[in-house]
């Protein structure tokens, strides 16, 4: 195995690839690459190819053209199926199988020993003897991601991790994957959850009708495309409704006037220039940046492939 040293060196690499079923072409030429150590989203609207570009680097399917290189290595090689994990959505486990068989039988597939502190560490020891089907969706999770690490895998695949958890079940899962982040794994994931992204991704890449139009962190989004940001201001007496240069007027709610403005600086001065002048006194004020979530329905709807 090659070994992939420092968090800046490239550890995937996706070249071109082009993945056909039919005559639907659902991958055109798709490229990115995924880092040491980062956790990575490769986000998309149903039907981009997000799943099957995810399943084309796990070696599940075979792609027409291009190249996938996993530490130097094709994804099908014996070298990279004992060093990638995958969770995925859902599962075929029986539903008689208890989550101590299960975690017996995967570590047997995997040719590994038996690592019982992978109960431990998913809160799964109390439950050890439940079966499948006995689960709660939380619980089922865990064992999913606990399954996924019984080879001590360099690379592990997430697909939508928390789907269908409640907040409680959210923040641990979340806790678990930056703990693997902090052991050095690598974790390339696809998720709809917007927040739970900009939580844990350093970077992301967004597929559209079979391509990458964007690739880096959160904070480039922002900086690259339409930002526009509301200013939520309540005052004691009401506002002039003067000329603004740099700020407008949107909305009026709950005794707050809503502005918009691209140009923070410029538009509060303006803002806070009318205030002061007509002797008027704010009681409060907030700035409303936008979301992740936000600016990918603006890049998956805006930008032409």
């Amino acid at each position: 195995m090659k070994e992939v040293d420092g968090l800046n060196s490239e550890l995937l690499q996706v070249k071109n690839i082009v993945k056909s079923y039919g005559d639907n072409t659902v991958l055109k030429g798709v490229s990115f690459t995924v880092y040491n150590g980062e956790i990575f989203a490769l986000l998309g609207v149903n039907g981009a190819g997000k799943t099957t570009m995810l399943s084309c680097i796990e070696g599940i399917l075979k792609y027409d053209s291009g190249e996938i290189s996993i530490m130097g290595y094709a994804p099908t090689s014996k070298q990279i199926r004992k060093n990638i994990g995958v969770q995925l959505q859902s599962t075929s486990l029986n539903n008689n199988i208890t989550v101590l068989e299960a975690l017996k039988l995967f570590s047997k597939w995997n040719k590994v020993k038996l690592n019982l502190e992978l109960l431990n560490t998913f809160g799964l020891s109390s439950i050890k003897n439940k079966q499948y089907e006995q689960l709660s969706t939380g619980q089922k999770r865990r064992l999913h991601l606990a399954l996924s690490l019984v080879n001590d895998p360099k690379v592990i695949f997430l697909d939508e991790p928390t789907a269908g958890l409640d907040v409680e079940g959210r923040i641990a899962l979340h806790e678990a994957i930056r703990d693997l982040k902090k052991q050095g794994k690598t974790i390339i994931l696809a998720s709809h959850d917007m927040a739970e992204v900009e939580a844990l991704c350093d970077r992301i890449a967004i597929l559209k009708d079979g391509t990458i139009v964007f690739t880096g962190t959160t904070e480039e989004i922002t900086s690259i495309y339409n930002n526009v940001v509301n200013v939520y201001v309540k005052t004691l007496n009401p506002i002039s409704n003067s000329y603004f240069k740099y700020i407008r007027l949107i909305n009026e709610e709950s005794d707050y006037n809503i502005y918009s403005t691209s140009n923070i600086q410029e538009g509060l001065f303006e803002l806070l220039e009318n205030i002061k002048s007509n002797d008027n006194n704010i009681i409060d004020i907030k700035i409303e940046h936008p979301t992740l979530e936000d600016k990918f329905m603006e890049i998956s709807q805006e930008v032409k492939c």
